[in-house]
């Protein structure tokens, strides 16, 4: 089980979810991107099967504490504007997590639907995210560019539910040519007949076992290659 702690952004505090191996060995960190909902119990637990995973695993409270208030916000929250400054947010978590005696240096980046846009984006923002997982994105998003900086040598994997479109979809290959113009490399990845948000346990109208287990064994294998 992990713990809430409080770190500097941007000269102010924030506060997320932190949850740290028990090997005690100093080990890579991954950034988990809460959807709509919030900090939920779903997103507590992510950052507690990284853990367990072996990384050093922090999720930022964007809500500070409250859940959204109605299921339309993940489009409203994209726009270029917010998904910039969420995206520096990001990266200062990156840093605070860099600076922790339990962390390598490279940090990945998984998130959830709105969230998942932004773990994306986020890579570009900072030098120490050099990897992200996105499960069933938003894309694209208000204002959205077409120039994706920093992610020479970086790798992005996007996991896409048959009900968005799947990786078709005009929103997900834009980003795909995107990251692979900068220097990076984009891995899409299918999940036919799902639904958005089939890797959500707390959601079983949605979830699907096996499209989830094959989404997580391939985040670990990134994350594992690309962070040590």
């Amino acid at each position: 089980m992990g713990e809430m702690v409080t770190y500097r952004v941007n000269g102010g505090n924030a506060t997320g979810y932190l949850a740290i191996p028990s090997t005690g060995a100093a080990s890579p960190a991954v950034i988990v991107i809460q959807d709509w909902w919030g900090l939920a119990p779903h997103v507590r637990a992510v950052v507690d099967r990284f853990a367990e995973a072996g990384f050093v695993a922090l999720a930022p409270d964007f809500r500070h504490g409250g859940p959204a208030s109605k299921p339309s916000e993940p489009r409203q929250m994209l726009n270029s504007t917010q998904m910039d400054e969420a995206a520096a947010d990001i990266a200062a978590a990156a840093d605070y997590l860099a600076g922790r005696g339990e962390t390598t240096e490279k940090a990945g980046c998984a998130g959830f639907c709105a969230g998942a846009s932004l773990a994306l984006w986020a890579a570009s923002f900072t030098e120490r995210i050099v990897a992200t997982a996105a499960f069933y994105p938003r894309l694209p998003w208000v204002g959205m560019r077409t120039e994706w900086p920093d992610y020479t040598g970086k790798a992005a994997l996007i996991h896409c539910s048959e009900a968005d479109g799947t990786s078709s979809e005009p929103g997900v290959q834009a980003v795909r040519r995107a990251i692979e113009h900068a220097g990076g490399s984009c891995q899409l990845h299918d999940y036919p007949g799902t639904e958005h948000a089939f890797f959500n346990e707390d959601r079983p109208e949605k979830f699907d076992q096996r499209a989830a287990t094959s989404a997580w064994a391939r985040t670990l294998e990134l994350f594992r290659a690309k962070l040590g």
